[in-house]
């Protein structure tokens, strides 16, 4: 039983190192600037302020 946990945990913990390289790797290509554009844009049509 404790391999089980073992390897939940592991798997658990790669997960969340490759979710975090990929938020890295969005960040350095400047993607995180193109969504906020374009949840501002959005959210301007919406209310009709824009």
């Amino acid at each position: 039983m404790k391999w089980n946990r073992t390897i939940k945990t592991g798997i658990s913990w790669g997960l969340l190192g490759m979710s975090l390289s990929f938020l890295a790797w969005g960040m350095a290509r400047g993607e995180a600037e193109i969504v906020l554009q374009k949840a501002v844009r959005i959210c301007l049509e919406c209310i009709g302020l824009g």
